[in-house]
């Protein structure tokens, strides 16, 4: 979540496609991964991420650019966990096929999709920004994003922002009642929550620094994100100065979390480097999420977890390049998550879901 977004953002896996390590061995699960049980691949080409469940937990959205789908860029997909045949079928597309989209999750009753798209700002890809020789990894901010929710089908679409600004990465509380989602509608990239109708929208971050990637605890009292926060007036003022021309610097981000109104903000990591895609624990008590802060070069992302007050950190996954985009099922018995594993030695990311085992 960038999505692009950061994800992905969009993320997808901007990261793992930059740091374009190839993961030659044919691996579906690493002897050490002892919280998985009977690993599976759903997607099979191109970078497929941010897989989020249905609110009955037989379906995930997400998103992809496979170009043996006829994508340019990505799109949002769905599908069932079970009986399909990925490999050899395109899954349905519930966005319009143009533009760039990020973040889908599915709405209540799982009868319709919540997705960031740039569709109305162009029917094309929005560039990439150009790699900076000897700069700073940066993400795309597009403010062509809004937030947006599409039948099934990808037949009827209505538009939830309209404000200007980048407005995406968005989720839903587990009741059903609330959306989180990132904007710059302030100056800022920070974090806010609307009802499901797109109304009573309320600025829940307000300090300097990307807030992002947000999800709500089990309960929906609380929100977990990632966060940039720069600490000095020249790292504000650069991060400032990137943010005018529609960038961002993932490369320094920490694990927060707060009230579901913004109150009791605390910080969880403190780790160094990158930490992202955070996504709270069944229990309600942890947080699993993504870091290459054990990595000796920038791309090394494995999946980590911690106690909701910064003890008790574990390592998750053990892949060789990129584990991220982890999520429990609703009833925490399956996680999904995207990876760079089993790849052939091309830059192929993933879906991969397991059984879990605490």
């Amino acid at each position: 979540m960038i999505r692009t977004a950061l994800i992905i953002h969009s993320m997808v896996l901007l990261l793992a496609g930059a740091a374009a390590q190839q993961s030659s061995e044919p691996v579906l699960q690493y002897p050490q991964e002892k919280h998985f049980k009977n690993v599976r691949q759903l997607t099979f080409g191109g970078d497929n991420a941010e897989a989020y469940w249905s609110f009955d937990g037989s379906m995930v959205s997400f998103q992809s650019n496979n170009k043996a789908w006829g994508l340019q860029c990505d799109q949002i997909f769905f599908t069932k966990i079970e009986g399909q045949d990925l490999k050899n079928q395109r899954p349905v597309m519930v966005s319009t096929g143009k533009g760039r989209t990020t973040c889908a999750y599915f709405m209540p009753g799982d009868k319709e999709i919540l997705f960031g798209s740039t569709h109305l700002g162009g029917d094309a890809c929005p560039p990439e920004p150009e790699r900076r020789p000897g700069g700073k990894y940066l993400w795309p901010i597009y403010d062509s994003y809004d937030i947006f929710v599409s039948d099934l089908n990808g037949k009827s679409i209505r538009q939830l922002t309209a404000v200007p600004g980048y407005d995406a990465e968005a989720t839903l509380s587990p009741k059903g009642d609330k959306i989180v989602f990132t904007s710059t509608r302030n100056g800022d990239l920070d974090l806010y929550v609307m009802d499901v109708k797109g109304k009573k929208v309320k600025q829940i971050t307000n300090t300097v620094g990307y807030d992002g990637g947000a999800f709500f605890s089990p309960d929906g009292k609380k929100i977990v994100f990632r966060a940039s926060r720069p600490d000095t007036e020249e790292k504000k003022k650069e991060y400032l100065d990137n943010l005018k021309v529609g960038l961002v610097a993932p490369t320094e981000m920490e694990i927060f979390v707060c009230n579901a109104d913004g109150s009791d903000l605390r910080q969880v990591t403190r780790l160094g480097k990158a930490n992202w895609a955070p996504f709270y624990h069944p229990s309600g008590k942890k947080i699993i999420f993504s870091s290459n802060h054990k990595g000796a070069r920038g791309f090394e992302f494995n999946l980590f977890m911690i106690n909701e007050d910064g003890t008790g950190l574990e390592q998750i996954t053990y892949d060789k390049v990129f584990d991220s985009f982890p999520m429990f099922s609703p009833d925490g018995k399956k996680i999904i998550f995207s990876s760079n594993r089993n790849n052939n030695g091309t830059r192929d990311t993933n879906l991969f879901v397991a059984d879990w085992v605490d």
